[in-house]
């Protein structure tokens, strides 16, 4: 790694203040409702979290004609002991630090729920079939 100078503490600073002045805008419009985002999605998002100590809601739906499930226990992994299914095969899903949720198909894409993971999912396969991924 390169040593750090003054010449680099001042150009990193000066960039680290414009990243906290964009971010401190960003917040009020990241805090403004989802005006594109689906009716079902706006109110899963305004939905309480429920008993369910502190982990997402259970689901079991059909969308867009494909069956996804939701649980909690099993799983890969790296979602936290829940199971996410896409017509009867698993999802791989991982929650990330700030609690959204992504998974194998939209990796760069982080959601609110594993629920929104699997639609998403569904959406990104455009009926295509998930294949089962071999878990490391």
């Amino acid at each position: 790694m390169p040593e750090l100078t003054r010449r680099r503490a001042l150009v990193f600073g000066a960039a680290g203040a414009a990243v906290a002045a964009v971010g401190a805008t960003t917040t009020a419009v990241a805090a403004a409702p989802d005006t594109t985002a689906g009716p079902a999605a706006r109110a899963e998002a305004a939905a309480p979290a429920g008993h369910h100590h502190g982990g997402p809601q259970p689901f079991d739906e059909v969308y867009k004609g494909r069956r996804i499930q939701g649980m909690a226990g099993g799983g890969h992994h790296h979602g936290a002991g829940y199971a996410v299914f896409v017509d009867g095969v698993e999802l791989h899903t991982m929650r990330n630090a700030d609690g959204s949720w992504i998974s194998v198909v939209s990796h760069y894409e982080p959601v609110a729920t594993p629920r929104a993971a699997a639609r998403a999912a569904v959406d990104e396969l455009q009926g295509a079939a998930l294949l089962p991924f071999p878990a490391n």
